[in-house]
């Protein structure tokens, strides 16, 4: 059985292809550096509640609120730079 394209030639719909997996390893990179942001700052303010032995999490809910702010606004910013 023969390929359907000789091996010399693209297949038509190589661009595609690369396009799509340029897509995905993009938008990848940007959930990663989300869960690398919300998760670095929830961290250090669950460390600050536990070395000033806080009664309620206000570190931890704070700076991970602000992680989330911080994610969302660098999605915003990278989606709407590319259009």
């Amino acid at each position: 059985m023969s390929a359907p394209f000789p091996p010399s030639e693209p297949r038509p719909d190589s661009e595609g292809n690369s396009d799509r997996m340029r897509a995905v390893a993009r938008y990848s990179g940007i959930a990663a550096q989300m869960i690398a942001t919300i998760g670095l700052s929830t961290w250090a303010g669950y460390w600050l509640d536990k070395h000033f032995q806080t009664k309620t999490p206000w570190f931890t809910l704070s700076l991970m609120l602000l992680g989330l702010f911080a994610a969302l606004y660098n999605v915003i910013r990278s989606v709407t730079k590319e259009q």
